[in-house]
């Protein structure tokens, strides 16, 4: 035929047609392929023993078995080692320097390759733990030096697992049939194999992940609105599940590799389940708990169960939850078309495809089909989920673009508002200008002066919020200099000074200048922290000055808080009161009560000493005595009364507003 080519194509002419031309080379191509593929042999009879040793088992009386050999079938339950030999003439090469090689498209779990005696491929372990590579085709070179020219034996061992150890009919143990033949001729074919078996699924796998990140960090800060960011946990599980593909060497017995397979399908099912409902706004909390209990009933069954009925359990676990995973959809499909979600049109497609792959799944497992060349489980489902995630993820940057938009609309309409009250004002004023015309205008009068004190309103309360704000600033500023300056100085005046008495005074002033700030920029605090704060200081004090304290505070837990600026003033009356019980009162006990009475707070401190004389009252009202105390009060809106006598001690009563 290549003969038959060239001579059709040396007799075209220059001028002749190019889809001539065409037609002709693609003749030339299909000829050397036919010719390649003549070259490669299949072999699908072998005799076969099973043996644990080293070599073929000459002794040993072996069984001519067909070619591809199912263990299911030819040696059920059988978990060890299985040796195959062909007896086979050195296969004809076109090339004389040409290579000759071995294809093998599946040996599960490990194979290892002998030609006349000597060992010439072997990829992994082939004792406990052994290498899984039930996902790899094999191509084997097979060195020119150790053919015969008659009589070669062709020797394979292969390790396997017995169906009953396996979740997967895919990973129970077998061998395909080979081929043999030029190594030019067969390495298409095992490249096209390695990439949908391995290089596809991994190549989805790692899609799958980059995609589960974006979908769980975008659909967590919405985690409230949309499920999306469950839909991305599912999509990185799913991407979990192909690392079979990537560790073929996992350092673990295959009863726990196999048994962390089929468990980990029950958490997947159960996320696409709660996914599918949340997406619909289905929720049952009963439900959704039952699907994660189910995640670990699972696997304490299949404990149970032993490495020996894994298969049986694992697929009955499968078809369960299969049925599950096809209810959710349906009812997803249902929920969807009832409420006119939009994008059913290319949902209802996706997920019918999955239940057709997840049902199809079952039927392997059965062995109602034959095992595929390719598993469509990890490649179909992988496509679709990537191609649901993708749409998931246009969906939340149209939403982003979407509230950008709504936002821009909302600030146009608040630019066009106050446009309008800026005409509304004008016309305002020309009507107020209009007014003493006549009386035919009194109703626009009247209109107008609402309109003039609803104005009048608005702009009393934009000038308070706007003195607010400035008032606010103010304070910060004050308080950021009162800090960043004066704070500095008395901190170096504290950590520098020699003078024990000035060092003293500069920690008071700082403390002091601390306390101002806090009341200038602090927020709202919990009266429950504020008087948590004044008891350890007043204990402190008064136990320096050897005075007994009886504090009693509130009887109940309260949650009610207390404004910075109250929390300075009463803060300061409280030390004021303290440092003359300290100072003045020659008491030697000091009792002080707090209570909360229709929402006013009230604080009372009582001493055992000389009370208050005329004398020492004046002495006292001069800038931080009594009067001081009062003021400070008067300010909260509040009252400071003090009770005193000579001989009898002295009561001060705190009474501010929450």
């Amino acid at each position: 035929m290549i003969g038959i080519a060239f001579v059709m194509l040396s007799s075209l002419r220059i001028g002749t047609s190019p889809a001539l031309w065409a037609a002709c080379l693609g003749l030339v191509v299909a000829a050397a392929l036919q010719s390649a593929q003549a070259q490669v042999v299949q072999l699908t009879q072998a005799r076969s023993v099973a043996s644990d040793a080293d070599a073929f088992p000459v002794e040993a009386t072996a069984d001519m078995v067909t070619l591809p050999d199912d263990w299911r079938h030819s040696r059920p339950r059988l978990d060890a080692s299985v040796w195959y030999r062909i007896a086979l003439n050195r296969p004809a090469l076109t090339e004389p320097n040409e290579l000759t090689a071995l294809y093998i498209e599946r040996a599960c779990s490990n194979v290892e390759v002998h030609l006349n005696g000597q060992r010439v491929f072997v990829d992994g372990r082939m004792v406990a733990p052994v290498t899984r590579n039930c996902d790899y085709p094999q191509l084997v070179t097979l060195p020119a030096g150790l053919w015969r020219e008659q009589g070669n034996m062709l020797d394979l061992r292969v390790q396997g697992h017995a169906l009953q150890r396996v979740s997967s009919r895919q990973r129970a143990a077998g061998l395909s049939a080979l081929e043999i033949g030029p190594h030019s001729a067969l390495v298409g074919k095992h490249a096209w194999m390695l990439f949908w078996k391995v290089t596809a699924v991994q190549i989805t796998a790692v899609a799958l992940a980059t995609l589960a990140i974006a979908l769980f960090l975008l659909g967590w800060r919405r985690r409230r609105e949309t499920p999306v960011w469950l839909f991305g946990v599912l999509l990185l599980g799913w991407a979990l599940s192909s690392l079979r593909i990537w560790l073929r060497d996992p350092g673990l017995d295959n009863a726990i590799v196999e048994f962390i397979a089929s468990a980990a399908f029950a958490p997947l099912a159960a996320l696409a389940a709660i996914f599918m409902f949340r997406a619909v706004d289905l929720r049952s909390r009963p439900l959704e708990a039952a699907l994660l209990v189910q995640c670990a009933v699972m696997p304490l069954s299949m404990l149970v169960a032993g490495p020996n009925r894994l298969h049986g359990m694992s697929l009955a676990w499968h078809a369960l939850l299969v049925f599950e995973v096809l209810a959710a959809t349906g009812l997803h499909l249902w929920a969807a078309w009832r409420q006119r979600r939009p994008g059913l049109l290319w949902v209802g497609p996706t997920l019918l495809g999955v239940a057709l792959v997840l049902l199809l799944e079952p039927a392997l497992r059965l062995g109602g089909l034959g095992p595929p060349s390719v598993n469509p489980l990890q490649l179909v489902v992988s496509a679709l989920l990537l191609f649901w995630g993708a749409h998931l993820l246009l969906g939340l940057a149209r939403a982003v673009q979407a509230s950008e938009a709504a936002r821009q609309r909302l600030e146009r309409r608040v630019d066009e508002l106050a446009e309008n009250e800026e005409r509304r004002l004008a016309e305002l004023a020309t009507l107020r200008f209009e007014k003493q015309r006549g009386q035919d205008r009194k109703r626009a009068a009247g209109e107008l002066q609402e309109s003039a004190a609803e104005t009048e309103r608005s702009a009393a309360l934009m000038t308070e919020a706007r003195l607010e704000r400035v008032t606010a600033q103010e304070r910060k500023r004050i308080a950021a200099d009162l800090h960043d300056d004066l704070g500095a100085k008395l901190l170096t005046i504290v950590h520098t000074s020699e003078n024990d008495q000035i060092s003293t005074l500069a920690r008071e002033a700082l403390e002091e200048m601390r306390l101002s700030v806090r009341g200038l920029t602090g927020k709202p605090m919990r009266l429950a922290d504020a008087l948590a704060d004044w008891r350890s200081e007043t204990v402190a004090r008064l136990g320096q000055a050897n005075i007994e304290i009886d504090w009693r505070g509130l009887s109940e837990e309260t949650s009610q808080l207390l404004a910075a600026r109250s929390f300075v003033q009463t803060t300061r009356i409280l030390r004021e009161a303290i440092s003359n019980v300290i100072k003045h009162s020659g008491a030697s006990q000091c009792k002080v009560r707090c209570g909360i009475r229709e929402s006013e707070f009230g604080l009372v401190v009582q001493d055992n000493g000389n009370g208050i004389s005329m004398e020492l009252d004046g002495k006292l009202d001069r800038g931080h005595g009594m009067a001081s105390m009062k003021n400070r009060a008067k300010q909260m809106q509040g009252q400071c009364l003090v009770e005193s006598g000579p001989g009898y001690g002295t009561v001060i009563r705190l009474t501010i507003p929450l």
